[in-house]
């Protein structure tokens, strides 16, 4: 009953028919598909590599490094910690999530550039806003060090648009000092108040885009519709919710982890593939809890595409302290501030090398006799365009030439 591989790319290739016979696909959603569908595949070409021992012999196929490919996310991850290594502070750390209500759901369907790039700047200028207050700061013009990752989902794969917040509890002040929250050490704002300034910020944009022109594909933008989704805005609260503070660097990194390269669905939580429906796992009501969803293959497909983003667009973005602009400076006045040492940069491994480091110990040593190495004894290339999705089940091949 169940299929063999429970994997995002088998989902594709068994359900993708009946998807692509009634829904059409922009060019990131085609491109990946491409991607999934063909990851650590021949069609990617890659090496057969030979133990120099006992003989034993795999091939090895290449990664599509596709940001949506559940295949690719670990070692990206792995090595963008590395880099970010050392630019945690010996603070605490608050972890934030600032949402858009449900009811801009079309509006993200026909602008997603516009409105993810208004969520960012939004949430960037209330935080920073806040951070310059000395209400809140005990300086005013603060500059704060935080960083923003974009969600789109829930656990079940509905389209649910908001940021993930992790930001350090304090500001560098004017005259190169840290200054604490005025509150307690660990405590920033009060959520009620960032709400409030959030919604205000990002009306107020859609306002000003909508004068302009720059959401004229708007599905609400008639009179009527945009009068009725206005008055839903204002009359609903907007989520922002506030976390435990973190600890120290090893927890933050670890907590920031979970959030930067994930994907809409691993492949870990496919728990089986019907002939008509996908098994996932979701998070119960229950603490710590997991229960089982069942979805129609192609709705399953369809949720899943909502949440490929447009070509371009950064899912991560730093601010403050820690924007690239004015990282090198400011980072290392917030480290003098805080007493820490100055980073050694060649201590400090870059993420290419990294990656080059990790990937040589995935295949140095054999699997089987765990005493030889392992060699490329041959080298297969690649397609050198793969098919459309409309045809990549057909000419999929996934084993060895």
């Amino acid at each position: 009953m169940a299929s063999l591989a429970h994997s995002l790319a088998e989902v594709l290739r068994q359900f993708g028919p009946a998807y692509l016979a009634t829904h059409a696909l922009s060019t990131p959603q085609a491109k990946a598909w491409r991607g999934i569908v063909a990851c650590r595949t021949a069609a990617l070409g890659g090496q057969q590599l030979s133990c120099d021992t006992c003989g034993h012999s795999h091939w090895q196929y290449h990664s599509c490094r596709n940001r949506h490919c559940p295949q690719c996310g670990m070692r990206a991850k792995d090595a963008w910690l590395q880099g970010r290594l050392a630019e945690v502070l010996p603070v605490p750390y608050a972890h934030l999530v600032f949402t858009l209500p449900h009811s801009l759901n079309g509006l993200y369907g026909a602008h997603p550039r516009w409105l993810i790039d208004t969520l960012f700047t939004c949430t960037a200028q209330t935080l920073s806003g806040f951070a310059a207050n000395p209400q809140w700061m005990g300086a005013t013009g603060g500059t704060p060090a935080f960083s923003l990752v974009l969600h789109t989902w829930t656990q079940d794969l509905r389209l649910h648009i908001h940021v993930h917040a992790v930001m350090a509890c304090g500001v560098l002040d004017q005259d190169g000092q840290w200054n604490v929250p005025t509150r307690k050490p660990d405590f920033l704002f009060p959520v009620q108040a960032l709400s409030k300034a959030f919604r205000g910020k990002f009306l107020a944009a859609l306002a000003r885009a909508r004068d302009k022109g720059d959401i004229e594909h708007d599905p609400q933008g008639d009179a009527s519709a945009w009068k009725q989704r206005l008055h839903q805005l204002y009359k609903h609260d907007w989520v922002v919710y506030a976390k435990t503070p973190l600890g120290g660097p090893a927890q933050v990194l670890e907590y920031l982890s979970r959030y930067t390269h994930r994907t809409a669905i691993s492949n870990e939580r496919i728990r089986a593939i019907t002939t008509e429906a996908v098994v996932f796992t979701v998070r119960a009501k229950t603490q710590g809890a997991k229960r089982l969803e069942r979805l129609d293959g192609a709705e399953f497909v369809r949720r899943f595409l909502l949440h490929v983003l447009p070509s371009g667009i950064k899912r991560i973005r730093h601010y403050g302290v820690l924007a690239s602009a004015c990282k090198g400076v400011k980072l290392s006045a917030a480290r003098t501030a805080l007493q820490m040492p100055q980073s050694n940069p060649q201590a400090i491994e870059s993420a290419q090398g990294f990656m080059a480091r990790v990937a040589r110990m995935d295949v140095s040593l054999c699997p089987c006799c765990k005493v030889g190495h392992m060699q490329v004894t041959a080298v297969l290339q690649g397609q050198a365009r793969l098919p459309a999705p409309a045809h990549a089940v057909a000419q999929q091949s996934r084993g060895p030439p």
